[in-house]
């Protein structure tokens, strides 16, 4: 795991070198720039660039492909050889953007937005393996989903993140006489997306929301009348699966009891969601560190993993079988997705923003929706949000338009918030947590759906009726 971060930090290096050396001569291009097509960049400074060449997209389509078909078709070579595949893919990409294009501030944000995508994910990794939840009660469908419910919540006020690593561990205690792969699925659909579509802190489109100026309480004000019977749905489904489960392992004695240890690692969690909000954006005092793309949060994230690393339990994490294989997998499968997306997401910004006056509040939702499922839902709610405020000439970089735009027809910005959340349980790809999950229950010996599997067993004839009604309930 040493390696591992050795390596994300040698790309840190790199990316503020990059930064460093050529951030001057973009802002010249940028500004001086009249006859080229142009973009609008997914990011904080608004840049204007040159479109990608759609063959660019190739390498993320090649990815995707290989994440689906590796563990199934070809798994030794995957295993062993799957942080070169995406590192090397992602490389052909920031090539292009570096030495094609002489585009360094998109490589620089996607870097910023790689950083404090794993600075997350890795503390809240560390924090709670730390952590012991031990539930000595008999497995029921009734549990299960007061458990799920119990993780719904809690991901509005720790993370769909934080829930999920918190909860993933016991979930399967309690379960394992019984363990299926329709519980982990069910979980990831759950707890570790649509749950937390209540507040900024759930997921992390809503907090690029939140960091544009919607205010923090809109979404629990606009959205619970939606997320209320969508959990509610769901969790009917996952009670009729769960009680056809009647595998239990005959004669064992359970306490009732709930024990839990590791107190101080819920300083180290409190620590990690405090940082969530030490940004330039909502705190005025935070000192601005760009050009580099790790700021003062990912600072703060990244020494909790150092004090959760030297300080756990190690009765804990030896019960919690902790392995650091899966944040591993997660950090250079990633490095591979947000480098290789970048000309997906900028071709895709520009079709929405050419496209907005004509797309409808339903087609908002949708692909808002389908493309969360295949590519991180936070810079895809970026783009189609922008292309709202574009349809009545505000912009999104703008707070006081942002805010204006919330009393104009609140409708829009409540079917992108909804299918940006909602539908990045569509893949293991769609949110952060997904594939951490899977790769945590890979570890404990639990055969998972392949990617494919996961998609045609369970997303498509689950969540897709699921999220038809509320496209025909609320945005039809």
């Amino acid at each position: 795991m040493n390696k591992s971060f050795l390596v994300i930090i040698f790309i840190a290096i790199v990316s503020f070198s990059i930064a460093s050396t050529s951030v001057a001569q973009e802002a010249h291009k940028a500004n001086s720039a009249t006859d080229t097509e142009l973009v609008s960049e997914t990011s904080t400074h608004n840049v204007a660039h040159e479109l990608p060449n759609p063959l660019m997209v190739i390498p993320f389509v090649i990815l995707l492909i290989m994440i689906a078909t590796g563990p199934i078709l070809y798994p030794h070579f995957w295993e062993h050889q799957y942080p070169k595949v995406s590192v090397l893919l992602g490389s052909i990409v920031v090539y292009y953007y570096w030495f094609i294009l002489h585009n360094t501030l998109s490589l620089l944000h996607t870097a910023a937005e790689y950083f404090s995508f794993i600075a997350l994910l890795a503390s809240l990794f560390y924090a709670s393996g730390g952590i012991m939840i031990k539930v000595d009660r008999k497995a029921t469908p009734f549990l299960n989903v007061a458990i799920l419910l119990f993780g719904a919540i809690i991901a509005n006020l720790i993370g769909t993140t934080g829930a999920s690593m918190l909860l993933i561990r016991p979930f399967i205690k309690i379960n394992q006489d019984r363990i299926k792969p329709y519980l982990i699925v069910f979980f990831i659909f759950i707890v570790s997306n649509i749950g937390g579509a209540l507040t900024p802190i759930g997921d992390p489109p809503l907090f690029l929301g939140f960091l544009r100026g919607i205010d923090f309480f809109w979404f629990i004000e606009h959205i619970w009348y939606i997320w209320l019977p969508t959990i509610a749905l769901i969790l009917i489904i996952f009670y009729i699966f769960d009680s056809r489960n009647k595998e239990y392992k005959e004669g064992r004695e359970y306490s009732g009891k709930i024990e839990f240890k590791g107190s101080k690692n819920l300083i180290y969690l409190a620590i990690i969601l405090l940082a969530v909000f030490i940004d330039p954006n909502v705190m005025s005092w935070v000192p601005n560190l760009q050009p580099s793309p790790i700021g003062i949060r990912e600072i703060i994230q990244f020494g909790v993993v150092i004090l959760a690393i030297k300080t756990s339990d190690e009765k804990i994490l030896k019960y919690n079988e902790f392995d650091a294989e899966p944040i591993r997998e997660v950090a250079f499968l990633f490095i591979g997705i947000f480098a290789t997306m970048i000309p997906a997401l900028q071709l895709i910004s520009h079709e929405a923003n050419v496209l907005g006056d004509k797309l409808t509040v339903g087609m908002f939702f949708w692909s808002t929706g389908l493309l969360s499922g295949v590519l991180d839902n936070a810079p895809t709610y970026l783009n189609f949000l922008s292309a709202a405020l574009g349809k009545f000439g505000l912009d999104v970089n703008t707070a006081a338009d942002v805010k204006e735009f919330m009393n104009i027809d609140y409708i829009f910005l409540q079917a992108i918030s909804v299918a940006a959340v909602f539908f990045g349980a569509m893949t293991y790809i769609g949110n952060g947590p997904n594939f951490m999950v899977k790769s945590i229950v890979e570890r404990a010996g639990i055969e998972m759906p392949s990617f494919f599997a996961y998609v045609y067993r369970y997303s498509l004839p689950i969540l897709i009726p699921v999220f038809i009604l509320v496209w025909l309930v609320f945005y039809f």
